[in-house]
């Protein structure tokens, strides 16, 4: 019977998601960074099954390398996710190069040092990755709106697999001090199985976060941060409820920013101070709002109804259905439908 190690199954399952993601046009757009990653996980399962299932020792010399490129990935993915300055962007690409470079050296001057260097290196952009969604949800203000909540869920367990990784590498570590190796292969079976396959489905969920491309037109000019809240407010409310922009499924913070002529700080802000919730919210709020009055007045199915008012997944739907009525959409139908009759 021929001997399957465990990464080559996470690779498959990997390779499934990755043509998946290339199969789908919407995901081929601004999304290259989650791309990249998860091909990246289906490569480093390969090897490693390579490594240790048939004991190609010559892979040692590559693992190192590919794994010093998955931290500055998963925050370059999720960097996507927020707005940042031309400059910002470049300074970062070159700064996020330095680990492979490091390792490869490393690998020539100072192997021994190998196994500590990735351990600081995971953990170090864990850190960065939680700093970047430490604002919570608005914090991604490039993220569809509809999708925010699960793009900042996938943020945090994108970090926590970046830890969980550097503990394995310590205990591989400390493995061969103690043991010389005897359960190496088991813990990056392990490994490979949580930390690989949680990374590479966080890049599935968080690829489909990102909006499509926005045209040149209808982009204001950023106007002046001494705008008063309620002002800023007004605004906002003027373009998600008289121009409908409340429905675009591909709404952004940082589109919406771009729409109103102010800066998506300020507008979280506002959101904050005056509304007491979140940006994703206060929008829902409007599409709840709409999808009532279609659920109402209109004898659109439930669904149509969703689409309509700007959502895009049954779940997302229920949910911030339920968080502003209290009612599932059908039950909010049926009690709404008999007030409606008897009024006329």
């Amino acid at each position: 019977m021929i001997f399957v190690p465990l990464p080559f199954v996470v690779a498959l399952l990997l390779l499934i998601r990755l043509v998946a993601m290339l199969h789908s046009q919407e995901q081929l757009k601004g999304n290259r960074p989650f791309l990249a990653l998860t091909g990246l996980c289906t490569l480093q399962s390969l090897a490693l099954g390579l490594r240790w299932g048939y004991d190609i020792v010559e892979l040692r010399y590559v693992l190192p390398v590919l794994a010093s490129c998955l931290p500055p990935l998963v925050l370059a993915s999720f960097r996507g996710l927020a707005h940042r300055d031309e400059a910002e962007i470049s300074n970062a690409r070159w700064l996020h190069a330095t680990p492979p470079i490091v390792i490869v050296a490393l690998l020539l001057l100072a192997p021994g040092l190998i196994d500590a260097a990735l351990i600081v290196l995971f953990i170090g952009y864990a850190l960065a990755v939680l700093n970047l969604g430490s604002a919570g949800p608005d914090a991604l203000d490039e993220a569809r709106l509809d999708r925010v909540l699960a793009a900042h869920r996938v943020l945090v367990i994108a970090a926590a697999s970046l830890c969980l990784s550097a503990l394995f590498d310590l205990a591989i570590l400390m493995d061969f001090e103690w043991s010389k190796g005897a359960n190496a292969a088991l813990f990056v079976s392990i490994a490979n199985l949580l930390v690989l396959l949680f990374l590479g489905f966080t890049a599935t969920i968080a690829a489909h976060a990102r909006a499509l491309p926005a045209s040149a037109s209808n982009m204001g000019q950023v106007s002046s941060p001494a705008a008063q809240d309620r002002e800023v407010l007004d605004r906002i409310d003027h373009l998600l409820a008289n121009e409908k922009l409340s429905r675009d499924e591909n709404l952004t913070l940082s589109r919406l920013a771009r729409r109103a002529g102010v800066p998506a700080r300020q507008i979280s802000g506002a959101v904050n101070r005056l509304a007491r919730k979140n940006v994703s919210q206060y929008i829902n709020d409007f599409r709840i709002a709409e999808a009532c009055r279609l659920l109402r007045d209109t004898d659109l199915s439930v669904t149509a109804a969703m689409l309509e008012s700007g959502f895009q997944t049954k779940s997302n739907f229920n949910r911030e259905f339920r968080r502003v009525t209290s009612l599932s959409p059908a039950s909010w139908r049926d009690r709404s439908r008999p007030a409606r009759s008897s009024d006329v």
